[in-house]
């Protein structure tokens, strides 16, 4: 694999700096070591610019060119927050927080733009300016708009943006990307059912807000079934379904049903959300109930923009020495598509081996995905904006 040479001596210490982000696992914008720790590295390393408290926790490192004539200045994104998950990877530096873990690689990328901006601190062989984005909350807490909301892209004049994920099941450090939709947008719903509690033998004395939920359920697999065009992809799944009794012989008053709506098309998403909203409370009424929705959007589609997908494919290219183009699209969701709704960007794949999906207690980074990753987001900044 042809990664920069000096990436290559970096990858254990590097390494270490990853080890030591998974040993104390943080969440969403709590932050404080992970932020403090990324921080003290981009000083230490010599960037022009450290800024904190980005989007409440994110961390902002500027690294000015040899040149800067250009004016071009580009965005490299990390994220730095772990799940709520109990490790079982069996791994020495697992997590020393019970309840806390690394299990979708944050780490790894983080370490990853940390090993980079030190690349690019010693060597700036470009015209033009880096900015490092560590971005808190990516883990539903919508960090990447919270960032672009305190300024980010405006603040430094940032033209383009890019970021990396890893992926399980690609072989390591091989890459790939798509243009257009790459993941899914990701919208929940809570779901009140009221009706009239009662006394299981006496079901006519009573409205049964269970049987009405169920009929809601159904009804919602109808969005897709009959509302969407089958060669759309759009997912309505419920995942819980709450009675406020448990008992066997009760009718209860109220159920609450929470669920998400995830698709690849913005349009189809809002078909959606009113496909939704029509059929819950006509549902509920024609078996004398009622029910209310509270619908949250959430991250919107992921979409990588053309010219940008081509260029950030021919870095991976120039570094793995060959990447797939055209990866299928996955239903996930990612709130790095804020950040490429505020500015043109991509955002690419890393392949993260023969290991556990990410999200699974069982999951592991696979370190030998560090010097590719480190070359491809140097590769961007140097063919992005050459010296010459």
């Amino acid at each position: 694999m042809p990664v920069k040479n000096r990436l290559a001596e970096m990858h254990a210490e590097i390494t270490e700096w990853r080890h030591d982000l998974h040993e104390h696992p943080e969440l969403m914008y709590d932050l404080p070591r992970t932020s403090a720790l990324v921080a003290e590295r981009l000083r230490g390393f010599g960037c022009d610019e450290v800024v904190t408290g980005i989007g409440i926790s994110g961390v902002v490192g500027v690294i000015r060119g040899r040149k800067t004539e250009s004016g071009k200045v580009i965005a490299l994104r990390a994220d730095m927050d772990a799940l709520p998950i109990q490790e079982a990877s069996g791994v020495e530096f697992a997590s020393k927080t019970p309840g806390r873990m690394h299990a979708c690689g944050h780490d790894g990328h983080t370490a990853i733009l940390l090993g980079a901006a030190k690349y690019l601190a010693e060597t700036r062989n470009f015209d033009g300016t880096v900015v490092l984005a560590f971005q808190p909350a990516e883990e539903g807490g919508a960090g990447g708009k919270a960032m672009v909301d305190d300024g980010l892209m405006d603040r430094w004049g940032v033209q383009e943006v890019y970021g990396l994920h890893n992926m399980p099941g690609l072989p390591t450090g091989q890459f790939a990307i798509r243009e257009g939709a790459l993941l899914a947008s990701a919208d929940e719903f809570t779901i009140t059912v009221t009706g009239k509690g009662g006394h299981a033998a006496m079901p006519h004395a009573a409205i049964d807000t269970t049987l009405v939920a169920s009929h809601i359920v159904v009804a919602l697999q109808s969005i897709v079934s009959r509302n969407i065009d089958p060669l759309g992809n759009v997912v309505v799944t419920v995942g819980s379904f709450h009675t406020d009794s448990v008992a066997s012989n009760v009718i209860a008053h109220e159920v609450v049903l929470k669920g998400t709506i995830r698709t690849l098309d913005p349009d189809l998403r809002k078909l959606a959300h009113e496909r939704l909203m029509t059929l819950v409370p006509a549902t509920a009424q024609a078996y004398g109930a009622t029910a209310e929705v509270d619908f949250q959007w959430g991250y919107p589609v992921t979409v990588n923009h053309p010219e940008q997908t081509r260029f950030a494919a021919d870095c991976a290219e120039a570094v793995a020495g060959s990447v797939i183009r055209d990866v299928k699209p996955v239903m996930p969701a990612e709130d790095f598509a804020f950040m490429l709704e505020a500015r043109p960007g991509a955002y690419i794949f890393l392949g993260n081996g023969d290991t556990p999906m990410c999200h699974h207690p069982a999951y592991r980074f696979d370190d030998e995905a560090i010097p590719a990753g480190c070359s491809w987001f140097v590769t961007l900044a140097e063919r992005r904006m050459p010296l010459e």
